[in-house]
C-alpha cells in the first residue's frame, strides 16, 4: 500500500452533531409532543427516552468523543425547556446545558451551541409560531437566556439548524410540524426565520462581542433529471434557488427572495461569522405535472445507496457545497455529513469519499475550518422515527446500550491523525480506494 496520506490543517475540528430532541429523551412541553402522540411520525415512533442525555448519559458519550480524538461536538437547546412557558425561565435547564458545555470543555472538546434546531415550545407555536411577526423578538429573549448562561463554556453559536429545510418540511411539504402546505406561509415563515437569526445574532455579540456566530443550512445539489429538457433544467433551477440560497442570501447580504428577483433587507446582512454547511446527498429533479409542487426527486442513479434507497453517494456533492458556500466570504464549517446506514456497509466509504472532497476543497485555499459527521450515537431522526440509523455508534433503546460501529474506529483514527490514511482507508473502506487513489494498484 502506498504511503499516502491526506493531511488536513493544524487546528482543523473534527467531531461529530446532534440535536437536543434527537438525544436528550423525556422531552415535554415542545410542538412535536403533540405531533408524535397523533401518530404522525413514521411507524408511530416517538422519541421516547432516545439516547438517555437528559438524564445525564452525555456524559459517557463525551467521554466516548474524548476518547476517540473529536475536538468539537455540535449539540442543541431545547427552547421548550429552557422557557416553558413564555413568562417564565428553568434555572435549572440552563444549569443542565451549562454542565453540559462545561463538560465538553473539561474533555477538551470545542462547543457548538445551536440555539433552534427543529422543535418549538408549544406555548410559542399555539401562538402562531414562527408566522407570528414577534417571533423574532421572542428568539431573541431566548437566545439572551442562554447565552448568558452559557458564554464562559461556550463561544461558538448556530442560530439556526437548517432552516430551510424546517420551513419546506413544516410549511410547504407538512411533513414537521405545523403540517402545513402553503408556499406563500412558508415565505412569511422564512422571512420570520431571518429576522431572528439577525436579532439573535445582534445579542449574542452584544452579550459576547468574541463570539463566533452562524448558521447551518442545509446544501443540497438539485441537478436536472433530463437536461435536454428545458421544464427539468427550470424546476431543478427554482428548486436549488429557494432551497440553497435564502438564509445565506438573506445573511450575508442582507437581500431577500422575491418572487422575481430579490428586495433589500439590510438589517439582516452582516450577520455571518462562518456558515455551517450540511451535506448528506445529491437529488435529481424532473417536471411532473402530476408530482406534488409539479416536480419528482429522487437520488441519482447508478451509484451506491443508503439502506432505504433514498441517500445516494455522491460526495462530489459535498466538494461543490463548499464552493458555493466560499462565496459568501466567511469560514465554512462542515456542520453535518452522514448516512443512515444500521448495517454500517456503506458509511465507511461514505466518511472516507466526503472527507478527501473536504481536504480538496481546502487545497484550493478554500476556507473549512471543522468537520462534524452526523452523528456521535444513533438519535431520534424526526419525521423518518427510529427508521434511520445514523450513530458511529449504535444504540439500544430498551437497555440504552452503545456499540461501536466499524465507522467509529475509523473515524477515531482520522481525527487522531489529522488525516485521511490509505492505510488506515484500505482497513476500514478499501471500496474508497479507487476514489481516493486512481490509478493506484
Amino acid at each position: 500500500m502506498a504511503d499516502v496520506r491526506y493531511v488536513f490543517p493544524k487546528g482543523f475540528l473534527w467531531g461529530t452533531t446532534t440535536a437536543a430532541r434527537q438525544v436528550e429523551g423525556g422531552s415535554t412541553g415542545d410542538a412535536w409532543q403533540p405531533w408524535e402522540a397523533a401518530g404522525k411520525v413514521q411507524d408511530g415512533h416517538t422519541a421516547g427516552q432516545a439516547a438517555g442525555w437528559w438524564g445525564g448519559r452525555w456524559r459517557e458519550d463525551f467521554d466516548r468523543a474524548a476518547e476517540s480524538g473529536h475536538s468539537a461536538l455540535r449539540f442543541s437547546v431545547a427552547w421548550s425547556r429552557v422557557q416553558p412557558a413564555p413568562d417564565r425561565w428553568a434555572e435549572d435547564a440552563l444549569e443542565h446545558y451549562r454542565q453540559m458545555a462545561r463538560g465538553l470543555q473539561e474533555r477538551g472538546i470545542t462547543p457548538i451551541v445551536t440555539l433552534h434546531h427543529f422543535d418549538d415550545p408549544l406555548w410559542f407555536a399555539e401562538m402562531g409560531g414562527w408566522e407570528n411577526a414577534d417571533a423574532p423578538r421572542l428568539f431573541a429573549a431566548y437566545a439572551s437566556k442562554v447565552v448568558d448562561a452559557l458564554k464562559h463554556y461556550a463561544a461558538i453559536w448556530c442560530t439556526f439548524d437548517e432552516p430551510n429545510t424546517f420551513a419546506a418540511l413544516g410549511y410547504v411539504a407538512g411533513l414537521f410540524p405545523p403540517g402545513k402546505r402553503d408556499f406563500k406561509t412558508a415565505l412569511r415563515v422564512a422571512e420570520h426565520l431571518a429576522a431572528a437569526h439577525a436579532a439573535a445574532y445582534e445579542t449574542i455579540h452584544r452579550l459576547q462581542p468574541e463570539a463566533q456566530v452562524g448558521l447551518a443550512t442545509h446544501y443540497r445539489p438539485l441537478k436536472a433529471a433530463r437536461p435536454w429538457f428545458p421544464p427539468d433544467r427550470v424546476w431543478a433551477s427554482t428548486l436549488n434557488r429557494w432551497f440553497n440560497n435564502y438564509f445565506p442570501l438573506a445573511a450575508s447580504a442582507g437581500l431577500l427572495l422575491a418572487w422575481v428577483g430579490t428586495y433589500r433587507a439590510p438589517k439582516l446582512g452582516n450577520t455571518l461569522d462562518f456558515l455551517g454547511l450540511n451535506y448528506t446527498t445529491t437529488e435529481v429533479v424532473g417536471f411532473s405535472p402530476f408530482a406534488p409542487w409539479y416536480a419528482r426527486r429522487r437520488p441519482p442513479r447508478g451509484v451506491p445507496l443508503s439502506g432505504h434507497e433514498d441517500m445516494a453517494l455522491v460526495p462530489e456533492g459535498l466538494f461543490e457545497g463548499i464552493r458555493w458556500a466560499q462565496r459568501f466570504g466567511v469560514p465554512i464549517f462542515i456542520t453535518a455529513n452522514g448516512v443512515e446506514d444500521a448495517t454500517d456497509t456503506l458509511r465507511p466509504r461514505y466518511l472516507a469519499e466526503h472527507l478527501h472532497q473536504v481536504w480538496q476543497a481546502i487545497n484550493f485555499n478554500w476556507p473549512v475550518r471543522a468537520y462534524l459527521h452526523h452523528t456521535l450515537v444513533d438519535g431520534f431522526e424526526w419525521h423518518h422515527g427510529w427508521t434511520r440509523r445514523f450513530g458511529l455508534w449504535a444504540l439500544d433503546r430498551e437497555t440504552q446500550a452503545r456499540t461501536p460501529r466499524s465507522s467509529a474506529e475509523f473515524y477515531a483514527a482520522i481525527c487522531r491523525a489529522n488525516a485521511l490514511e490509505a492505510e488506515t482507508v484500505a482497513q476500514y473502506a478499501p471500496d474508497a480506494l479507487p476514489a481516493l487513489l486512481p490509478g493506484l494498484k
